[in-house]
């Protein structure tokens, strides 16, 4: 999505009364901090269907031991009122809370498919249920 595409779907950056609380069906751990779990997530209205949705399907199919393996779980975050790294002018997607990152240690910004551990063929599943080609 373009800059004026995410505006106007999902409003002004950083505007909490178009946020919501979702229950994630696994715990998730804090990836900065291992010895903490959350399942209660902050994300935009528009996308808490869908990210519940998400969720559910990864347990499903994974299990909560093979998420935990994976690293799946591992949470650095949904909202961050933030400009993009390296622009001055352009907010990034977390700060309307529709973007999450998970096991950001393992999962770096300036990675590609060549060299994401995401890219691996054991999270095809995963890449799947995010593009809804599993759903």
């Amino acid at each position: 999505m373009t800059d004026n595409e995410v505006l106007a779907i999902y409003g002004t950056p950083g505007n909490t009364n178009n946020f919501t609380q979702i229950i994630s069906p696994f715990p998730l751990v804090i990836a900065w901090d291992k010895n903490i779990l959350v399942q209660k997530l902050t994300c935009h209205k528009k996308i808490a269907q869908p990210l519940a949705n998400v969720l559910k399907e990864l347990l499903s199919t994974y299990g909560q031991q093979k998420l935990r393996e994976l690293h799946i779980d591992y949470y650095g975050g949904l909202y961050n009122l933030r400009k993009m790294r390296g622009s001055s002018t352009r907010w990034s997607r977390h700060s309307w809370a529709i973007a999450i990152d998970l096991d950001p240690d393992r999962n770096l910004l300036r990675e590609d498919h060549t060299t994401a551990r995401f890219a691996r063929p054991e999270y095809k599943p995963m890449i799947d249920i995010f593009t809804g080609t599993a759903l």
